[in-house]
């Protein structure tokens, strides 16, 4: 988080010298940036920083309750694809800040996996603990690139 109170202090006196309309188009392009490569991580399911995430659960039998095979219990691992989709995964800039969160009811979805907290399998059904899979994230080579952008549009 030092960094990014460091890249904080750092653009201040940059964001200063913009105009609202100026700012708020770095904003977005900023968020759009980060964005991208939260979607990246998601798809390689890992978390941002590069650990992979814990494995789906399979489950052994088919919705009919026949024995699924292994190759059956492989085709289905993605995890979060609805997720990271534009739809739900929004970037959003102002000319205060640049935001990428969940919108709506996968708000809360990624909560409980991003923290890993407890949560029903479906309603009135049993409750299950899931592992911990952090989707959302900011790294230093992110940090990196948005220095770079905000370099880039100042120096237009």
């Amino acid at each position: 988080m030092s960094e990014l109170k460091a890249l904080e202090d750092w653009v201040a006196p940059l964001l200063d010298r913009l105009s609202d309309s100026e700012r708020r188009k770095l904003a977005v392009t900023v968020a759009k940036s980060l964005r991208a490569s939260n979607v990246a991580s998601m798809r390689a399911q890992q978390s941002p920083d590069g650990d992979p995430w814990a494995p789906r659960k399979q489950p052994k039998r088919n919705l009919r309750g026949a024995i699924r095979s292994q190759a059956q219990r492989k085709a289905g691992m993605q995890m979060f694809t609805g997720m990271r989709s534009a739809g739900y995964l929004k970037a959003q800039g102002s000319t205060s800040d640049a935001v990428v969160g969940f919108v709506a009811r996968v708000q809360r979805i990624a909560r409980v996996h991003h923290f890993g907290l407890p949560d029903r399998v479906k309603v009135g059904g049993p409750v299950y603990q899931y592992p911990e899979r952090e989707l959302l994230g900011i790294t230093a080579p992110q940090i990196e690139h948005v220095r770079d952008l905000i370099i880039a549009h100042v120096g237009r």
